[in-house]
């Protein structure tokens, strides 16, 4: 793993890194382009926004590891009052939700957390949009699987997440390859025993990943900003006779926006993952480990604010 990747993951678990970050002036501006705002009104606003440039939108409501079934419940009512806000602003059929089940109760217990989802999948329905439940960190993945399966008794819709840097990923893209699946390369500390750690070899399955979800009869999503495979991505859709609309392709809110309308404007299926909510300190870090480059500017501020 890069150097630089494995000391900012490292410090999205810091105290005295989080206080320093959260109190910096130049913090605002940083947060301010990877994150749509702290309220609903903000993220609707954004995914308006978004909407009129050609894009579709999938919202994800920060938070995650809820300690308890207070901090669950405070994060479904927050999705609930979104769906309700994206469905009065006419916005359903351009933006879904994306649920990470920590964040719901899923360290609680797993039942909690799959009830909590049923709520969320069940206003999603009512709006006229879907989920997808966002994966995590790799000891997580057989339970998120586990609870995507029970939900999909329900709402067959709801989408799966898979990171191509886990070495399991290209089988559970042959499990999944007829349904709803975002692939991903994955933006968690992983140990060698379970994940890819040479950029290499993710990109590598990352790609054979892709094969196995566009030969399949399902919907995928590619999330990705790198620059080498968007056009793969798109290379291997012809190939497979994938005509747009029937895959799509996404990119997280602030990262290559010109690439984003690009993209809409030729025809593809673009969404932005659009994050939203106080609690963005893990999810900036976790950017910042994806392109440590874009931590060369951010730490300098930090240090001319010192």
């Amino acid at each position: 793993m890069n150097p630089l990747r494995s000391l900012i993951l490292a410090a999205a678990g810091n105290d005295a890194v989080r206080r320093l970050v959260s109190t910096a002036p130049v913090s605002r501006g940083i947060v301010d382009r990877f994150v749509a705002g702290e309220s609903t009104a903000d993220a609707v606003a954004v995914t308006a926004a978004l909407a009129r440039d050609g894009l579709a939108v999938t919202l994800d409501h920060l938070g995650e590891h809820a300690s308890g079934r207070e901090p669950a419940e405070r994060t479904v009512r927050a999705y609930l009052e979104l769906l309700d806000s994206l469905h009065e602003a006419g916005l359903s059929e351009v933006a879904e939700v994306s649920v990470k089940l920590s964040a719901v109760g899923q360290a609680v217990d797993e039942g909690l957390a799959l009830a909590n989802a049923s709520r969320i999948c069940a206003a999603a329905e009512q709006c006229g949009t879907t989920v997808t439940l966002d994966m995590e960190d790799h000891t997580t993945t057989d339970s998120t699987l586990g609870v995507l399966a029970e939900l999909r008794r329900t709402w067959p819709g709801v989408a799966a997440v898979l990171q191509a840097y886990l070495r399991r990923t290209l089988g559970d893209c042959r499990d999944l390859a007829g349904t709803r699946v975002r692939l991903c390369k994955g933006a968690y500390a992983e140990p060698e025993s379970v994940a890819f750690t040479d950029p290499h070899e993710v990109d590598l399955n990352y790609v054979r990943c892709a094969n196995v979800l566009l030969e399949g009869e399902g919907f995928p999503m590619f999330a990705t900003h790198d620059p080498r495979l968007v056009p793969i991505i798109g290379e291997r859709a012809k190939w497979y006779d994938r005509k747009p609309g029937s895959y799509e392709h996404q990119m997280l809110y602030g990262v290559r926006p010109d690439e984003q309308r690009r993209l809409a404007e030729t025809g593809e299926t673009m969404r932005v993952y659009v994050p939203y909510g106080g609690q963005w300190y893990g999810y900036l870090m976790r950017r910042l480990a994806e392109r440590p480059a874009n931590t060369t500017f951010f730490l300098r501020s930090l240090v001319g604010t010192s």
